[in-house]
């Protein structure tokens, strides 16, 4: 059969709080009910997402997960951090709320993901994008441990074994490619800043400004140092 159609119903500690939540990202409220359970619908656009409210519900113990497939998830994501950056004076980016910034998972598809209030996943994916099996460079080396960490830290919210994780990659592969290795101090710095250890960000952005890379390489790098400068210029 065809139009069909399916939503998530997302559970929170408070409904007014996580209808909120939502209409910072630019969502509506079209429906909201405390009695007989508290309930709320939030829309944007076609995405559809539904709330109920659960008395001693622990945002930290939600396991709740949406998959959200949208035409250009870089543009939802920068009309997301605008608003984030708003409402809370700096975009959130460890803890719950947060959001994780969009990039290429190796071997996933490429996207970004939010954590709402209630410690629910909304992860963002390119629609048409399907996840492929790892390419060797991607499985091997350092890239291979940077793989692994990304996957930690962006997927399963694991900030902490993330930053372990690609450490100890640098210090296997010391003899890395250039590109690899500021990639992954890049990477490296976000994660301190999710950890709260700013002096090992900023001693890992210093590490990759001052290795050399091609103009192309700049280029290609180039959003990943200005979300490090922006992370760090917040603190």
């Amino acid at each position: 059969m065809a139009n069909e159609r399916m939503y998530p119903a997302l559970p929170c500690k408070e409904i007014d709080e996580a209808i909120s939540f939502y209409e910072t990202l630019g969502f509506k409220k079209t429906y909201r009910q405390l009695r007989p359970n508290p309930y709320a619908v939030v829309a944007l656009e076609d995405m559809h997402i539904h709330l109920f409210g659960m008395d001693g519900f622990n945002p930290e113990d939600s396991y709740a997960t949406v998959i959200i497939v949208v035409p250009d998830p870089d543009a939802l994501y920068q009309n997301f951090a605008s608003r984030l950056r708003e409402k809370f004076g700096k975009l959130p980016v460890k803890g719950i709320p947060r959001v994780t910034r969009p990039r290429k998972k190796y071997g996933t598809v490429s996207g970004f993901s939010v954590v709402d209030v209630g410690g629910n996943w909304l992860r963002i994916s390119k629609l048409g994008d399907t996840e492929q099996e790892d390419s060797a460079e991607e499985k091997d080396g350092l890239m291979g441990f940077l793989n692994v960490a990304t996957r930690l830290g962006d997927a399963h919210g694991d900030e902490a074994l993330a930053l372990k994780t690609l450490q100890n990659g640098i210090k296997r592969f010391p003899d890395a490619a250039t590109l690899d290795k500021v990639r992954a101090y890049l990477y490296q710095a976000e994660l301190a800043v999710r950890v709260d250890n700013i002096k090992l960000a900023k001693s890992s952005l210093d590490l990759a400004k001052s290795l050399e890379l091609t103009d192309n390489e700049k280029d290609s790098l180039a959003d990943e140092f200005a979300h490090i400068e922006s992370l760090l210029h917040q603190k």
